[in-house]
């Protein structure tokens, strides 16, 4: 390994690993976005982004920016593991960075023509795609092609977005981002936690849930046909949600959850499928007009991604740096920020509905604010070699 003062930029250990920039863009972009989104409603400044109106400008940088940024990372590292071969760095990684970057200055700068814009912010998906294709279908890794199946979902939900500037593609781009997290959960969440039990002396096991792992995945994309072909406040999607919350549930109940709460990398991932089966709950009493649609996406988004989001980060970038799953105070400090966010997102607005607008600037606030602490913390792991001297 060349010495860090002859070291060029490309073999800088930040370019090491997908989740190294990924990871760092996704928790930076997040901080500043919601800020901006945060003071936009409290009427302190103009409308951040660009052309589209605010609410859908906040949704999509919120799915195309900051969540897509940490999936890219996670799958660009997992992808070398399951496939055993080199993964993305250097060069490739930064181009894939770049590509990123360009959708997020587009969409936040005035004035360009939407064309420009649509193209720009619609390059990054499928050069994901192609890096991640390539290694899985080197190793004949069938079992993972689902994942590129669920990124053209979410290109052809960017690209009807685009065509639409209407909410509904990225409702169902939502939809997705939570068949990728039942996709992942249900294998990640059970193995980590007999894993991190089994640290402690506990005797315990996983269970064999395969065929309600795919019933899971299919009523998942039961609620995303039925948002296409029958809208959101229908009793058919109602239906097809409260079928995809107890299949959860069912599966749920075999994952140890009431022995995790003294592992705080444990208890986030619990906490954000606890948020899961509640969101398409609620999902599915919207549907029989019992309840607020835009509070139900919120336990999905914040309660949701927002946990799963903030504990893999966490997770991969000690694992992944050779550093022990060990959550410090500072980490343990943003798992409980990130659960009050999603409350006051989901349960102010239905308890204290006259202070909507407060329950978003408190939420909005602690989620940057959670995000923000990441940085300090972590980004010091990222941007520096592993201390056990292996690659980054």
């Amino acid at each position: 390994m060349p010495a860090p003062s002859s070291m060029s930029l490309f073999e800088h250990p930040m370019l090491g690993r997908g989740f190294r920039p990924f990871f760092l863009l996704a928790a930076s972009y997040s901080a500043v976005s919601l800020l901006g989104w945060t003071g936009y409603n409290a009427g302190l400044w103009g409308q951040p982004g660009s052309f589209v109106d605010p609410v859908l400008w906040h949704a999509h940088e919120m799915i195309y920016g900051f969540v897509l940024a940490v999936v890219a990372g996670f799958l660009l590292t997992a992808v070398a593991n399951w496939t055993g071969g080199a993964p993305v760095r250097q060069l490739h990684l930064m181009g894939l960075c770049l590509l990123w970057i360009a959708g997020r200055i587009t969409m936040n700068v005035n004035g360009l023509p939407l064309w420009l814009t649509a193209v720009a912010d619609n390059l990054f998906i499928p050069a994901l795609a192609v890096s991640l294709s390539l290694p899985l279908l080197k190793a004949k890794n069938t079992r993972n092609f689902i994942f590129l199946g669920l990124l053209t979902a979410l290109f052809s939900c960017n690209v009807a977005f685009f065509i639409m500037q209407d909410r509904l593609p990225l409702h169902v781009a939502v939809l997705v981002i939570i068949a990728m997290i039942s996709l992942v959960g249900g294998r990640i969440i059970p193995a980590f936690t007999v894993a991190g039990l089994r640290r402690t002396g506990l005797v315990v096991y996983q269970q064999d849930q395969s065929k309600l792992d795919i019933l899971c995945l299919l009523s998942m994309a039961g609620v995303a046909a039925s948002f296409v072909l029958a809208g959101a406040a229908s009793p058919v999607t109602g239906l097809a949600a409260v079928a995809a919350a107890v299949l959860h549930l069912a599966r749920f109940r075999h994952y140890h959850t009431l022995k995790v709460f003294k592992d705080p990398m444990l208890w986030i991932l619990h906490a954000g499928y606890a948020w899961l089966v509640l969101g398409l709950l609620m999902l599915g009493l919207a549907g029989f007009g019992l309840g607020m649609l835009t509070v139900a996406l919120h336990a999905l988004t914040t309660g949701c991604i927002g946990s799963m989001c903030i504990g893999m980060m966490c997770r991969v970038t000690l694992g992944h740096t050779g550093r022990h799953l060990l959550a410090r105070p500072m980490t343990v400090l943003m798992f409980g920020i990130m659960q009050l966010a999603a409350i006051l997102r989901v349960l102010g607005p239905v308890v204290l509905p006259g202070y909507y607008i407060f329950w978003i600037a408190a939420s909005g606030i602690l989620w940057a604010l959670c995000f923000a602490l990441y940085l300090p913390v972590y980004a010091p792991m990222l941007v520096k070699p592993r201390p056990d001297g292996l690659p980054a």
